[in-house]
This record gives C-alpha cells, sequence and structure tokens, in this order.
C-alpha cells in the first residue's frame, strides 16, 4: 500500500501515459458496446423470441471473439516489450505468428457454423422457436468470423505500440454503419427485403468488413512502427515460435478454457428459461457499457508494464502494478454507480414482458455488486500481470475459479434450489470475487515479473 501511496503523491506522468493509451481504448469499446446494444435494442423490438435467438447465437461467436483477444493479447505483450527493446524484427515475427493462428481458427469455425448451426444452438436451449431463429442468424453470420479476427487482432497490436488513433476513428464509422445497415434490413427500409434476425447478422458483417479493410489495410500498407507487410505473414519465424509458445498460447488456452466456461454458464441460463435469457441479454449489454473503461485501462495496463519491463526498470513496474490495483477498484466503484443509474431506462427501452423486466432487474442488482471485483480484477489479470508476462499461472487462476466454484453454485442456485434470479447470476460469477482476493496476492509475491527472451536467446 505504500508503493501505491508514493506512486499516487510522486507520478503525475504515469497517469497522463496510461489516460492516453486507455482513453483511446476504452472509447473505441465503448463503440463496440454501443453496436451491440443497438444490435439487442432493435432486434429485441422485433420480439422476444428473437431477442433470444441473437443472444444465444452470439454467445457461441463470442468463443471466437474471446480466442481472438487471447491471441492478440498474448502477442501484445511480446509486440510491447519488444517495442521497449526497439526490435522491430521480432514484433513482425510475433505479429506473423498471430495473424497465422488468427486465420486457421476462423477457418474452423466458419466451417463449424456453416455445417451445423442448427446443432449449436440446440447447446444453449431445447425451445425450437429460439433454435430457428438462431440458426438463420448464424448461418447469415459464417463470413464474419475472418473480418471480425483479423480487424481485431491488428487492432490489439497496434495499440501496443502507441497506435490507438486508427481502430478508433474506424470503430466510430463502423458503428453507424451497422446502426444503418440493420434498419434498413431488419425493418426493411428504403426498399430493402424485411429480414429480422438475417438483417442484424447482415448488417454486422457490413460493418466488420468496413473495420477490415481499413485497419488492416493500415497495418499492411500504411504503419511505419511494426512495419508489417502482407509478404511478411510468410516471414520465418522459427527462432521465435518457442518463446511466443511460452508467452501467447498460455493465454490463448486459459481465454479459450475461459469462453468455454462463460458458455457453459449460458447454457445454465438458457436451461433455466427464455424470459431469463432475453433479460440476461439486456443486462450484459449493460454491464458491458458501464466497463468500458476498464477495458482500456486493462489493456493499458499490459501494454505500458510491457513496455517498463522492455527498458529493464523492474521496480518502477511493481509500483505501477500497485496504482493499476487502486485504479481497478475505483473503476469498479464507477461500474457499479452507472449500473444502477441507467438499469431502470435500460429495461424499460426494450419490449419485454413483465416478468422478464422483473428478472432484468434483479440481474441488475447482482452486477452492481459483481462489476466492483470483475474490474479490479480485470486490470490485474488482463493488464498487469499478462504484461509481466505471468501468463502460465493466468491460465489456471483464470480458470480454477470459473470451473470449481462459479459453475457448480450456478448450476446448484438456478437448476436445482431454483433461487431467485438475484442468487443465481452471483453465484454464476462468484469466481470474479475470488479472483479479485488472488490478484492481490499474486501481485504483492512479485512473482508475476517474467523474463521474455529475443529471438537471437538460447
Amino acid at each position: 500500500m505504500l508503493r501505491l501511496n508514493k506512486l499516487i503523491a510522486s507520478d503525475k506522468k504515469f497517469y497522463k501515459t496510461v489516460a492516453l493509451v486507455a482513453l483511446p481504448i476504452a472509447a473505441q469499446s465503448l463503440i463496440t458496446v454501443g453496436v451491440n446494444m443497438m444490435d439487442t435494442i432493435m432486434v429485441g423490438q422485433v420480439g422476444e423470441t428473437e431477442l433470444s435467438a441473437v443472444s444465444l447465437a452470439n454467445t457461441f461467436i463470442n468463443i471466437y471473439h474471446i480466442l481472438c483477444m487471447g491471441l492478440s493479447m498474448g502477442a501484445s505483450v511480446l509486440v510491447a516489450r519488444f517495442y521497449g527493446m526497439k526490435n522491430q524484427t521480432d514484433m513482425k515475427k510475433s505479429v506473423a505468428i498471430m495473424l497465422r493462428l488468427t486465420i486457421l481458427i476462423a477457418a474452423l469455425f466458419a466451417v463449424f457454423t456453416a455445417v451445423a448451426p442448427s446443432t449449436i444452438m440446440h447447446i444453449y436451449t431445447k425451445e425450437e422457436a429460439i433454435i430457428g431463429f438462431g440458426d438463420t442468424y448464424l448461418r447469415w453470420s459464417v463470413a464474419t468470423y475472418f473480418m471480425l479476427g483479423l480487424s481485431l487482432t491488428t487492432t490489439i497490436v497496434l495499440r501496443a505500440v502507441g497506435k490507438a488513433k486508427i481502430p478508433l476513428i474506424t470503430s466510430i464509422v463502423a458503428f453507424f454503419i451497422n446502426v444503418g445497415a440493420n434498419w434498413i434490413f431488419i425493418f426493411g427500409k428504403l426498399g430493402a427485403p424485411k429480414m429480422g434476425v438475417a438483417g442484424a447478422a447482415l448488417g454486422t458483417l457490413i460493418a466488420r468488413v468496413f473495420e477490415f479493410a481499413v485497419i488492416c489495410g493500415y497495418l499492411f500498407f500504411k504503419d511505419d512502427t511494426i512495419h508489417f507487410r502482407i509478404k511478411d505473414l510468410f516471414m520465418k519465424t522459427g527462432d521465435l515460435l518457442g518463446e511466443y509458445i511460452r508467452i501467447s498460447i498460455p493465454v490463448l488456452i486459459s481465454d479459450g478454457i475461459l469462453a468455454l466456461g462463460n458458455n457453459s454458464v449460458a447454457m445454465v441460463i438458457g436451461r433455466i428459461g427464455g424470459e431469463f435469457v432475453a433479460a440476461n441479454a439486456v443486462t450484459a449489454v449493460t454491464q458491458q457499457m458501464s466497463s468500458v473503461l476498464t477495458q482500456g485501462f486493462s489493456q493499458a495496463g499490459a501494454i505500458i508494464t510491457g513496455q517498463t519491463l522492455g527498458e529493464g526498470r523492474k521496480e518502477e513496474a511493481q509500483d505501477q502494478g500497485f496504482a493499476f490495483l487502486g485504479v481497478g477498484f475505483l473503476l469498479g466503484l464507477l461500474s457499479a454507480g452507472i449500473i444502477m443509474l441507467i438499469s431502470g431506462p435500460v429495461i424499460r427501452s426494450y419490449n419485454l414482458s413483465e416478468n422478464t423486466q422483473h428478472i432484468a432487474r434483479q440481474l441488475m442488482n447482482a452486477i452492481s455488486i459483481i462489476v466492483i471485483f470483475q474490474a479490479t480484477n480485470s486490470i490485474m489479470t488482463k493488464g498487469v500481470l499478462r504484461g509481466g508476462g505471468d501468463t502460465k499461472v493466468l491460465m489456471l487462476a483464470d480458470n480454477i475459479f470459473l470451473w470449481a466454484a462459479s459453475l457448480p453454485l450456478g448450476i446448484l442456485a438456478g437448476l436445482v434450489l431454483h433461487l431467485p434470479a438475484f442468487w443465481i447470476y452471483f453465484f454464476l460469477k462468484i469466481d470474479q470475487v475470488l479472483k479479485a482476493v488472488w490478484c492481490v496476492i499474486r501481485l504483492r509475491s512479485g512473482k508475476w515479473i517474467k523474463k521474455i527472451k529475443t529471438s537471437g536467446e538460447k
């Protein structure tokens, strides 16, 4: 705690640097969540069943999204560290490996989605009406995997070298494209056919194509920091592959298992009933909206920690870790306040039944408590500790609490004891509380700071 007090009192430049990195990321996250919220509101106007279907279909797509986040966050640890070392060659090799894996995983998800969309929906629910609409949404989303994956991973490594402006501007434009396309194709405006949930998927795809063209176009043809070009996709990376696997693959595995755990949570929710699914869709977007600053500061934590350690300033990185911990707690309190403030108007903006609104209010109350702990541990696990290269331990910690606590307690509360919605959701998210406590212990130990080798080191 003394380190935190010292840093707050003396190092104003640190906070300015953090803000310059975090705020553009947070702004882009806000836009992304805004797109999701507009999708949810627009589809919700069509019907509660359609809303539930799109929510569950996107739960599966989010597995891929989380895997891409894992790939790119792992790569960004290396890119930020090599950027601090001024080692452009290894930055390019890290990006090359990341993009190859992104394309491979996108192809696997696209094939599975195209071949078995109904099978995917049956994982989450037994209600045939929801499955039918979800099947339609997934079929229209097949091509989205490639666009989403490549633009997302590229965005995160560009942020690692201070290039957040282009992705931010692109996301702002993509937001308006998405909303406009949704309005046209969901409701059949301007002479277009009325497509419902298929229109929502098409609108998202159009926006993703735009993002891919601009963000990846910038990386491949304009950026002069990483200086990655299309031909570099085929460069030799064998001498860095071992270090990439050591740092990045645990992040991918961790986020992958976490995605499966979150999907298991969605399966529990799906089996409680369609009203609970619809209420969760509303509250999940609200939680994301309230947590955009946390996302920005989490990625800033990974970037700044990586660059500080790359410059050899280990003690300073430890001090920065305590500062980020305090910031996380304050952001959690802010997020909780925002949720309590906006929950009523948000729920009323959807076309929901009275019982679904009642469930949504209970979930909002649970989220307002959980988000305090979630913000604190997110800035540590997705930020500082990951930036320090502590990815193997994080792989274990991220998932032990989910699989050993959240899922068993959530199943017990929802499917066995049939507790009120507040307690079902609280127990499904109890891992966030446990991880926050663990993060403080790990940070204080100092064991999270790991050495990263360059491609020339043995």
